[in-house]
């Protein structure tokens, strides 16, 4: 190969890269750029097989299944004492569960005693509260915490919540979803209150 022919290639070999590009982003154009998170809406809940927490001593007293979850609609909401976006969502699950909604925790990746410590100071709105070393957390498609789930009865997961669940965001997103499910709405009526 001679000197001209590899000047040659040293100038077309960038542009043929640079027109390839050019050609995806051109090609990408209009097209939805959503990551899909929610993995596990539309499916069942996950096998669970995890310790509940005993308030007063921080160690695991027993094994909760999916057998021991609420049989009507729920919020599943996976927390940490660490986490604090967690912090700043905890008084709205407060009010919540005072105004019955029935809430399971899963305390993802934190030590017993420091979420039993932090539920003590803060209360707990909590009807169970397991805890997860990571592994249900993966199976759930969970990317961080805080996130909720919403359960219907029937064990099925119909919307997944990335980030905290404050006032505004449960009137628009999750309320609608828990009164579908409430009120054993048709279910297209059902997909359609509990879509993002």
């Amino acid at each position: 190969m001679n000197q001209q022919t590899r000047r040659m290639l040293w100038f077309i070999l960038p542009l043929v890269v640079f027109l390839l590009a050019i050609g995806l982003f051109y090609s990408r154009l209009g097209k939805d750029t959503q990551v899909v998170t929610n993995t596990a809406v539309d499916k069942n809940l996950p096998a669970m097989n995890l310790p509940a927490l005993d308030e007063t001593t921080g160690q695991a007293t027993r094994m909760i299944t999916n057998a021991d979850l609420p049989k009507q609609p729920f919020l599943l909401n996976v927390w940490a004492s660490w986490c604090a976006t967690c912090r700043v969502e905890h008084p709205f699950l407060l009010q919540l569960a005072k105004a019955g909604v029935p809430i399971v925790g899963i305390n993802y990746k934190d030590d017993a005693k420091d979420a039993q410590a932090y539920l003590a100071e803060h209360q707990n709105p909590f009807t169970l509260n397991v805890q997860d070393s990571g592994d249900y957390g993966i199976d759930l498609g969970l990317t961080g915490v805080p996130e909720s789930f919403v359960i219907d009865s029937r064990g099925e997961v119909r919307q997944h919540i990335i980030g905290e669940v404050n006032a505004e965001r449960y009137q628009r997103q999750v309320l609608p979803c828990l009164t579908a499910l409430r009120e054993q709405r048709n279910e297209r009526a059902i997909i359609e209150a509990c879509q993002p």
